[in-house]
């Protein structure tokens, strides 16, 4: 049992953050530039695969990743990830029709199926569960500053030198991942030896229904994410912003000083009331990406847009370990993972469906947006009922 009143901030937790902002770096770096780059490869008409290809294979490993994470333990789990993002950066370069390109982004998508699982089990291994919100905050930090970041150095490398090296650069960030790794403790106690048995998996492994609620609100709130993936560098291009990475900066950066606060106030004030609060801030921010008109407009949006993902992020990821029973505690991360991946991947086909080329229809995939997100409000307000425990008498 840990003691509530250790720190969080160790060796290992510091690691485990660099690692996933080195690991955020290497695959968000390529997200501005992949639209353009597949339409002069001859697939417009198949921008919105980009994203929804990755996260159908993100979505389709998790209950591997999450039986893995509870078995072999954390660390290998991890390395997997960052080992696929490597691999893929130095293919993209080989596999240049659009038949490749839509094949690495198939198999990119391991990555993010894989890491996030491993490292979310890891965090609640290191700290203390009253600290459980804080721990998820600071790592999220780490993580979206690597989403921030990554999408602005992708933008200048390819400006300043080429798409190739923006690949051989997203491969290099990956590795740096890796080599953090490789010298990370394992949290997992009595863990296997890899076999082949433990990627058998049958219908109880796949769900954690006590995860369920959590994963409800993260596939509803995360079709806007799957659809600014998508269409988000047009809208910016249209409204007069050069940087297409500017918007995943301006976002990240007002969620990561949110998160500075909203991981204590989710420990202090409960999870659901910072999911509701969120949730609501969060429909308002698509209305507002959709009725901008300048690019000044789109950025304030943008703002607000990630003070509501920087407090929903840590507060969903922490009900989710909340909910969830020790033991399984991959397999409900998972879970939750499962359903975020089919809500990027159900944005970025609506986006992409919509679009195709026409920038009048964006404003109408945020409006739709917007309503599957206060679906989640709905949710939380009238559905989802806390369970009761009654006392032994």
């Amino acid at each position: 049992m840990k003691n509530d009143a250790q720190s969080i901030y160790t060796l290992q937790f510091g690691l485990v953050c660099l690692s996933s902002f080195l690991f955020s770096c290497s695959f968000n770096m390529l997200i501005p530039e992949l639209p353009a780059y597949l339409s002069a490869m001859g697939g417009a008409s198949y921008k919105g695969l980009i994203i929804a290809l990755f996260t159908l294979t993100a979505g389709f490993s998790r209950p591997f990743s999450g039986k893995l994470t509870d078995t072999i333990g954390r660390v290998p789990v991890m390395a997997v990830g960052s080992v696929v993002c490597f691999i893929c950066g130095l293919l993209y370069p080989v596999l240049t029709t659009v038949a490749g390109f839509l094949f690495l982004r198939l198999i990119h998508g391991f990555s993010t199926g894989f890491k996030p699982t491993a490292t979310a089990a890891y965090v609640a291994d290191l700290v203390p569960e009253s600290k459980w919100g804080e721990a998820m905050g600071v790592h999220g930090i780490c993580f979206s500053t690597g989403l921030a970041i990554g999408p602005a150095i992708g933008s200048m490398v390819t400006d300043h030198f080429s798409i190739n090296v923006l690949f051989y650069s997203s491969s290099i960030f990956a590795l740096l991942s890796i080599l953090i790794l490789a010298n990370m403790k394992e949290s997992l106690k009595n863990k296997q030896r890899f076999k082949a048995a433990l990627l058998k998996i049958n219908k109880t492994e796949i769900i954690d229904r006590r995860a369920i609620p959590a994963a409800v609100i993260t596939l509803l709130s995360y079709v806007s994410y799957g659809a600014i993936l998508t269409v988000i560098g047009d809208w910016s291009k249209y409204l007069g912003t050069n940087n297409k990475g500017l918007f995943f900066v301006v976002f990240t950066l007002t969620s990561l000083l949110i998160r500075f606060v909203a991981g204590k106030a989710s420990d202090q004030y409960g999870r659901v009331l910072i999911l509701k609060v969120s949730l609501g801030m969060l429909a308002v921010s698509l209305v507002w990406i959709g009725i901008s008109t300048s690019s000044f407009s789109l950025m304030c949006a943008s703002a607000l847009y990630g003070v509501a993902t920087g407090m929903l992020s840590p507060a969903v990821s922490a009900w989710t370990i909340d909910l969830s029973d020790p033991a399984h505690r991959g397999k409900a991360v998972a879970t939750m993972y499962i359903a975020l991946e089919a809500g990027i991947g159900m944005g970025a086909l609506l986006a992409g469906w919509l679009f195709i080329d026409d920038i009048s229809t964006i404003p109408t995939t945020f409006y739709l947006c917007t309503g599957i997100t206060l679906m989640a409000l709905v949710y939380l307000q009238f559905v989802w009922k806390p369970k009761v425990v009654v006392p032994e008498v």
